[in-house]
């Protein structure tokens, strides 16, 4: 399979967790919260809003665009200290992110 192809296949499952688990927000944060300047706007974001908001748009832009993706990414550390033991699908959410950071990481071949 290839890697965008797998890329938008694990944004879609993140989706649909996020949704099962009644995680999905119907409206967007104000339009302040987007000009953060922090990394994953930690100063005007949620965790989760930022991974429906601003990864998976961003994501989804790129690939539509044949935009060259990053390299050398990871988030699902960042999930792991920023979600709370009771966060519902947490375990397989932070899966799911572990899954797509692997396809972000350059290897020597």
């Amino acid at each position: 399979m290839q890697r965008e192809h797998q890329v938008r296949q694990g944004l879609l499952a993140v989706e649909a967790l996020l949704k099962t688990h009644a995680l999905w927000q119907s409206e967007a944060p104000a339009a302040a919260a987007f000009e953060s300047e922090q990394p994953f706007f930690l100063d005007t974001m949620q965790p989760l809003e930022w991974l429906q908001w601003v990864l998976i748009p961003r994501m989804h832009a790129l690939l539509d665009a044949a935009a060259a993706l990053p390299q050398n990414f990871a988030i699902a550390p960042y999930y792991e200290v920023a979600l709370a033991a009771e966060t519902p699908g947490r375990r397989e959410l932070l899966l799911h992110l572990a899954s797509l950071d692997a396809l972000f990481t350059v290897t020597d071949r």
